[in-house]
């Protein structure tokens, strides 16, 4: 994943809604629980956490029992003191206090968001820590860590567990993923391991596959807590099978027995927030619905068509319709390299507005740019007196609409079939199409030659694109 492309724009629920989620989330519940039951009488180690004979009273208060209670109690004091929720005061007497960020968890939904930002900071650095029986055995006669007996890179770790989650988040926001489905856990441990060229992976490549989803196993076992994700454990019957191939499943029953990982939209929220901060463009819908026109259609250019969709319907809901319209199609104009996807944004959004838009669409009747998607708007909604179109002005659309369809989606076969379909519907077409006066002219006449099924045609394609490059100094 580049931090220079723009990612599928994100739908977040409302942050009251988010910051609820947070709340009530085992991790963070717990930390603020113990931050609220520490006193006076409160003691800590060297090291921050709460002195060993504290820590039933603490798993008490906790509601935890059981030989994993201390540890629990443990790990939510951690969390308390790593989010602020807790001060220590003392060092040395080892006294705490209630820190200032406790009063956080009262305040607005940004408040609560910004300390559960942290938790989920503090959880994924334990995540990508080896488990604790490796620790002890990796432990020199001087109590350090022999990390080349663990053969642990932290980074590479660290990059690991990122690259997986970059991938579940562009699952949950692409159209083409699961979307609000549950991911199996070999599919996203492929996702990481399996170059995309590779054809049918190697015994070597499976093999990593079952080993980073044992460890994605662990992973999300210590991030469903925290509210990052929902995640259904591998199968232990399978665990305890060594023999047993990943790849093996056939059916969902199967599937399910691998793990699945489902992205909360808390997690969304949070998996969000750190990519903007690594520096990645990570739209969310509704980024949008207050800035201008121009920036609407530049910013959907690469949104994908529900996205799109559904960021345009929030701008439009601020506006009146015939002011939205004109300023709409004042920002269609163009003729730089974005400008036909902007067009094709244009007219996308203006299928939204009802008929009180018509005047403004009359208004650019003669434009030369804006002149035949006016006409389109003007028929579908059913206006009468509509002039028809020069013909210079039905090949300058044509062109227009396949660089925009080229921008959009490249070499689709939605757009092959457009392609066949003009070339087949308008006899002589490239002897006047290579004539058109926009700069896409000749880009699109060559993806013409390129597209078209038919050698004769694409061949008419590619001498009509050399005209036109000539035609205009190329």
């Amino acid at each position: 994943m580049s931090d220079s492309s723009t990612l599928p724009p994100a739908r977040l629920r409302p942050e009251a809604e988010l910051a609820r989620d947070a709340l009530s989330a085992p991790v963070l519940a717990r930390a603020a629980r113990l931050a609220r039951w520490a006193g006076p009488g409160t003691r800590v180690d060297a090291g921050g956490g709460l002195v060993e004979e504290q820590l039933p009273a603490a798993a008490e208060q906790l509601g935890l029992s059981g030989d994993d209670a201390a540890a629990y109690a443990s790990e939510a004091w951690r969390i308390a003191v790593d989010t602020g929720l807790v001060e220590i005061t003392d060092e040395e007497a080892g006294t705490v206090t209630a820190g200032e960020d406790l009063a956080l968890l009262t305040g607005s939904p940004q408040d609560v968001l910004g300390v559960w930002l942290t938790a989920l900071e503090a959880v994924l650095a334990d995540a990508s820590v080896p488990d604790l029986d490796d620790l002890v055995d990796a432990m020199a006669e001087g109590g350090e860590v022999d990390l080349s007996s663990l053969d642990w890179d932290p980074d590479a770790e660290s990059e690991f567990l990122d690259g997986v989650l970059g991938n579940l988040y562009l699952l949950t926001v692409g159209e083409d993923g699961p979307g609000d489905a549950s991911v199996p856990l070999p599919a996203l441990a492929a996702s990481v391991i399996v170059p995309s060229d590779m054809g049918e992976p190697s015994n070597e490549v499976l093999e990593q596959v079952s080993d980073a989803m044992m460890r994605l196993d662990d992973q999300f076992r210590l991030l469903e807590p925290v509210g990052l994700v929902e995640y259904q454990p591998v199968d232990e019957a399978l665990m305890a099978d060594a023999d047993e191939e990943p790849a093996a499943p056939v059916d969902e029953a199967d599937v399910a027995r691998y793990g699945m990982v489902r992205l909360t939209p808390l997690g969304l929220y949070g998996l969000r927030a750190r990519l903007l901060d690594a520096g990645f463009d990570a739209p969310a819908v509704g980024d949008l619905a207050d800035k201008g026109a121009d920036a609407l259609l530049d910013g959907t250019a690469p949104f994908p068509p529900a996205a799109a969709h559904a960021e345009t319907e929030l701008w439009l809901a601020g506006r009146g319709p015939l002011d939205a319209a004109r300023e709409l199609l004042a920002a269609a104009r163009g003729s730089d390299t974005g400008a036909p996807l902007r067009r094709l944004r244009c007219q996308q959004a203006l299928s939204l507005v009802g008929a009180e838009a018509e005047p403004a669409l009359r208004e650019v009747l003669d434009d030369a740019e804006l002149g035949g998607l006016a006409r389109v708007w003007l028929t579908e909604h059913g206006a009468r007196d509509v002039p028809a179109p020069p013909q210079e002005m039905v090949f300058w659309l044509t062109i227009d609409t396949v660089a925009a369809q080229l921008a959009a989606e490249g070499n689709s076969e939605e757009l092959r079939a457009l392609v066949e379909g003009l070339a087949q519907q308008h006899s002589g077409f490239f002897d006047t199409a290579w004539r058109v006066e926009h700069p896409a002219t000749p880009d699109v006449l060559e993806a013409m030659g390129r597209l078209h099924p038919d050698k004769k045609i694409a061949k008419e394609a590619r001498k009509a694109a050399f005209k036109a490059r000539s035609q205009q100094g190329g």
